[in-house]
């Protein structure tokens, strides 16, 4: 007979073999409903004859794929920039957020509640058409208010989520508050953060999208460049076969990324235990006579 872990077990238990042979049937239904679901679209794209060579030869073509690759450039251009600054920027909003003044909590917290209930679309389009700002400084704007102020909230909540005995002790050592955030609760913070930090990124990765509303030339405008001047019908069909796989390419390796810095994190000689040479015999204190 297997001995049972307990400790795995504290709000979880042990399914018996009645509830593993339903849990099994539910993975079997499940399965079959999505299996199911795939067999219908693809069942609607050979009956519309999206596979024939004719709709997929132009992919072929050299300026075709040279307007796909500057549309995805543009795109990456647009994440990278917006993802720099919506960090930078959710770290000072936290940090205001934190701060022991009433007035400049109170500033970051209007800041932060305004721009992240405001859609974004509004946001790109106002500074766009309102404030008369190009098309990629209008989009990395809008991103960059919206998730910013999205992962202000992300590091306030991972900084507050770390003991407050740790902080405690850190302020009886006579760490200064800067001291102790960037030595002592913002290592700590990090690994329980980064799933969401990383998680918004994505999302700012999927918003440069739209652009393509704003005449920016990302990749989905690429897209729809090409989709309009094909000759057959239901040219978007191809166009977004081809363009999906990669957006879903660049958000796993995103999240591989996030994983690879996790591991390292669990890795790192700052964050494993340091070994301690036993005491000897005769060993005196500091400061012991």
């Amino acid at each position: 007979m297997k001995a049972l872990d307990h400790s795995a077990t504290a709000l979880y238990d042990i399914p018996g073999p009645k509830t593993e042979r339903r849990h099994k049937l539910y993975g079997l239904i499940s399965t079959l409903i999505v299996l199911g679901l795939v067999a219908w679209l693809l069942y609607l794209l050979f009956d519309t004859d999206q596979f024939t060579a004719t709709k997929w030869t132009p992919f072929e073509y050299k300026g075709i794929q040279e307007l796909l690759l500057r549309g995805l450039g543009n795109t990456l251009k647009a994440f990278a920039v917006s993802a720099v600054l919506s960090l930078a920027l959710g770290t000072v909003l936290a940090v205001g957020r934190l701060s022991d003044h009433k007035p400049v909590r109170w500033l970051a917290t209007l800041f932060v509640e305004f721009f992240r209930a405001m859609p974004v679309l509004v946001m790109i389009f106002f500074i766009y058409v309102a404030l008369k700002v190009e098309p990629l400084p209008a989009l990395v704007a809008g991103l960059t208010l919206y998730n910013g102020s999205v992962l202000a909230e992300v590091f306030r909540s991972g900084i507050n989520s770390v003991e407050r005995g740790q902080h405690e002790a850190a302020y009886a050592l006579g760490m200064r508050k800067t001291q102790v955030m960037a030595h002592v609760l913002v290592p700590q913070a990090v690994r329980a953060m980064l799933p969401a930090i990383i998680s918004q990124l994505v999302v700012a990765l999927k918003d440069t999208s739209l652009g393509y509303l704003i005449t920016y030339e990302e990749f989905l405008h690429a897209g729809k460049l090409i989709a309009s001047n094909l000759d057959y019908d239901l040219p978007f069909i191809p166009v977004v076969m081809v363009i999906s796989p990669i957006y879903i390419g660049m958000c796993m390796l995103l999240s591989w990324f996030a994983q690879w810095v996790a591991r390292r994190q669990r890795r790192s000689p700052k964050t494993e235990a340091a070994d301690v040479a036993p005491a000897e015999p005769g060993t005196l204190l500091p400061g012991a006579q």
